[in-house]
């Protein structure tokens, strides 16, 4: 995967959490126009403590892919 593909997927991934989870987990922060990976990694505990299992899965699909080579 490139560098380019692997930051449209971060995106996509950040913008389905915030889709998803914004009322439940997400509450307290706002989604940022173009997320970097360190922006989708800030959401992840929140994603994990206050999402469902889903939304556990989700964060930890989110630091896959941000901590992957």
């Amino acid at each position: 995967m490139s560098r380019e593909e692997k930051l449209r997927e971060v995106e996509r991934l950040y913008r389905q959490a915030f889709a998803e989870y914004g009322t439940l987990a997400l509450w307290s922060q706002r989604p940022v126009e173009h997320p970097t990976e360190g922006d989708a990694l800030a959401i992840t505990n929140a994603l994990r403590v206050h999402g469902t299992m889903s939304g556990r899965r989700l964060a930890e699909q989110i630091e896959n892919l941000c901590r992957a080579a």
